[in-house]
């Protein structure tokens, strides 16, 4: 009982003096030291060295008001991260006004808490290599609380769910140094962001990747595998407001909120599945591709090519100007499915018009109303699409779309794939930019077919994702 207590009251300091003469300094470090209280969480935090975890005991712990756990100018390595753990997945509660306050820090990861508190978690920009993983967050229900905010670089945010906010407030931000700069390689990934009802207008985004002064930076952020349910607090499930991004194999399940590209250029959207919800699809901002998306069952618009109150987004322009739309110019939307939603392909009406668009190889499937409805374009390619139903081809070029039964089939997960002798096999003809797979993980090969399904025989590797392929206790 007193080796125990002495273990505990000492930390990380004792845990590594009790480890045999000569053992290598590398195999010190990696010492697991257990705590139960916040006091000595933080004296194990001060004392640790790379390699180190540092295990806080199930419980519910309340930070003191004006206090906070700190993680000042702690640096694990890339191969020996500093590890804050909770003993088990969820069970140390962290109450309070604040929980982890990072500076000056770098390879730290933080995993299995219980996050409660009534301020933002914030990853600020004089830290490197920090890592949220396997975390429960339900911070508190605030009006214009935002839940995470990020502003380091190389930051990973993984299999984490978050859930259950009311009122205005992102879950998760992504910004970075000063007015108008981008946090680098952010990684989003596996995560679950469930139930946000907020009911205004805007405002409550899941994820919120830049905003309007940071547009033109590059963030090249990595947004993939993660799913959005029931996330009714914005139009926008994904919000992307920077530049040179990937979005890739989400799936968004029963939310108003679909993938909107608001501000920023060359953002690579693909393999995403948003189903069942309202919104699906919106593009603006230059030179984007979007292929291999499968948008059905919605309410609202499937995929909106935005117009645009501005040409381009440029350095020195007025707050005013930067957050208008910019039109969608030169962007490449192929091989995506879009399958019995209200509004199929559409566009908007402001001043400037979207131009130079290629909109090729793409299955679209509706009974009601028009299958395309642009508004004014200048310079577009339509190119080897595929049009079926009782909904009307609408203003597609004749010489853009064949109409022919694609003969979909839906499977056990929900999703409609083409069978053999499927009209779309092998008829896509759009060659650049290169798509290698479709929305399954299936080869394209060198014949591709139209929509986000290439026909094959074996089980799609992918699917969409459910609750037990993401959040906590994910693989």
């Amino acid at each position: 009982m007193q080796r125990r207590t002495f273990l505990t009251g000492t930390a990380l300091g004792a845990a590594l003096a009790a480890v045999p003469f000569g053992v290598p300094r590398q195999a010190r470090a990696s010492a697991t030291a257990t705590v139960s209280s916040l006091k000595d969480l933080q004296k194990a935090i001060d004392g640790a060295a790379p390699g180190a975890r540092i295990v806080l005991a199930d419980g519910t712990y309340t930070v003191p008001p004006g206090t906070s756990i700190n993680v000042t100018g702690k640096h694990g390595t890339p191969d020996a991260p500093l590890t804050i753990a909770s003993a088990s997945r969820g069970g140390a509660v962290l109450r309070g006004e604040r929980g982890f306050v990072f500076s000056g820090s770098s390879d730290i990861t933080v995993t299995g808490f219980s996050f409660r508190q009534s301020t933002t978690l914030e990853i600020p920009a004089d830290c490197s290599r920090i890592r949220l993983t396997r975390n429960d967050l339900q911070l508190a229900d605030i009006e214009g609380l935002h839940w995470v905010m990020v502003r380091a670089d190389d930051t990973k945010v993984d299999r984490n769910h978050f859930h259950g906010k009311t009122t205005l407030g992102v879950y998760l931000g992504v910004e970075g140094p000063g007015g108008t700069a981008m946090a680098q390689r952010v990684h989003i990934l596996r995560n679950h962001f469930s139930d946000h009802s907020f009911s205004g207008a805007n405002g409550g985004e899941p994820i919120r990747l830049g905003v309007s002064p940071r547009a033109l930076s590059g963030a090249r952020a990595v947004v993939e595998h993660n799913l959005f349910e029931r996330c009714d607090g914005d139009p926008e499930a994904i919000s992307v407001k920077s530049s040179d991004n990937t979005i890739r194999y989400n799936t968004i399940r029963d939310s108003a909120g679909g993938i909107v590209l608001r501000h920023g250029n060359r953002t690579r959207v693909e393999g995403n599945y948003i189903l069942d919800g309202k919104e699906g699809l919106r593009l603006y901002g230059n030179d984007h591709v979007v292929v291999n998306n499968y948008v059905a069952g919605l309410a609202g618009r499937a995929l909106v090519i935005g117009s645009g109150s501005t040409r381009d987004h440029h350095a020195g322009e007025t707050a005013e100007e930067r957050r208008g739309n910019d039109a969608c110019d030169r962007a490449v939307i192929a091989h995506n499915t879009l399958l019995r939603n209200a509004v199929t392909l559409s566009g908007e009406d402001r001043t400037h018009e979207p131009q130079r668009v290629v909109v090729a190889d793409n299955l679209l499937v509706g009974d009601s109303g028009d299958l395309v409805a642009m508004r004014a374009t200048t310079g577009f390619t339509w190119q080897s699409n595929i049009l079926w139903g009782a909904a009307s081809a609408g203003n597609i070029p004749a010489t853009g779309y064949s109409r022919a039964d694609p003969r979909l089939r839906q499977g056990s997960d929900g999703v409609f794939r083409l069978t053999a002798g499927s009209p779309a096999i092998g008829r896509a003809t759009l060659r650049s930019p290169a798509v290698t797979h479709d929305i399954d993980g299936h080869p394209r090969g060198g014949l591709r077919d139209i929509g986000a399904d290439e026909y094959a025989t074996a089980a799609p590797p992918r699917r969409p994702l459910t609750a037990a392929d993401v959040g906590p206790n994910a693989s």
